[in-house]
């Protein structure tokens, strides 16, 4: 039993390896992965500013900044990870090896979220800076625990979506790419998720954990309990039920894809 942990262990922290050596060795990925959302950020700001918005829109906007880094990771290097091997041609080896695929899926995952919270503290120092971005934190240890629980909600709905596109066509690239604006907009990354409405909102909360996450973040770091559309108590118990049911979802998904797709011949795709 303990030579097993340890084994599912080790992978988990080689995989992770990979992601955040492989970060660093590409430097230009930082420099697209900040500097981009992080001039739409600056554009909603000086919206705000020039609408006279009060001061703490402005830390609405960035903290949506910094989980659009989150959420844009999640999406295009946790859950298209599996589809990209699978064009490589990597995929194949992954299958014969004897590795538990739920390792591999964690060990991406925590690289992500360490490669990733780079590109966050850049962003935040940068709205500090041109800014003046202060956060008045009312209950630090609550929204430690709402920003944890969002990452980890997010990268298990990242675990669900790389086991489901395990035998997507090339058709899933666009598709995400036509969803990217809705989940902005249903997320709420650049203003309160509640001016859509109860309805509307709650909604997106149930299917996007950062709709959830950014609200009670938001509640919590900048004293805005008037734009919350449910307390960050009962959100980041919802964050953390999203999160034990993702993660439980993907280790079922990958094992039944993984087993269709042997039985299917439809998971490896085979130059002709």
């Amino acid at each position: 039993m303990l030579k097993a942990v340890g084994f599912f262990v080790r992978v988990v922290l080689a995989r992770a390896y990979v992601r955040v050596i492989g970060a660093q060795r590409e430097l230009s990925w930082i420099i697209g992965d900040t500097l981009l959302p992080f001039l739409a950020v600056a554009a909603y700001v000086y919206v705000y500013k020039a609408m006279g918005a009060p001061e703490k829109y402005t830390g609405f906007v960035v903290l949506g900044g910094i989980i659009v880094t989150f959420w844009m990771h999640m999406i295009w290097s946790m859950a298209m990870q599996f589809f990209w091997e699978k064009e490589m041609g990597n995929l194949e080896r992954y299958l014969m090896s004897p590795l538990p695929r739920p390792a591999l899926l964690l060990g991406m995952a925590l690289g992500g979220i360490v490669m990733t919270s780079t590109r966050a503290l850049i962003i935040y120092l940068a709205s500090r800076l041109f800014f003046h971005l202060e956060f008045h934190v009312t209950e630090p240890g609550l929204a430690v625990a709402v920003f944890v629980a969002t990452l980890f909600a997010l990268y298990g709905m990242g675990m669900v979506l790389s086991s489901l596109f395990f035998i997507a066509g090339r058709g899933i690239y666009y598709g995400l790419q036509i969803t990217a604006e809705p989940i902005f907009f249903l997320g709420g990354f650049y203003f309160p998720v509640r001016q859509l409405g109860l309805l509307v909102g709650a909604a997106a909360a149930a299917l996007i954990p950062t709709t959830l996450g950014l609200d009670a973040l938001r509640q919590t770091m900048l004293d805005a309990y008037d734009t919350g559309i449910l307390s960050p108590n009962i959100e980041l118990l919802i964050l953390t039920v999203m999160g034990v049911v993702f993660v439980y979802a993907s280790v079922v998904i990958i094992h039944r894809m993984e087993d269709y797709g042997r039985r299917s011949g439809k998971l490896i795709l085979r130059n002709e």
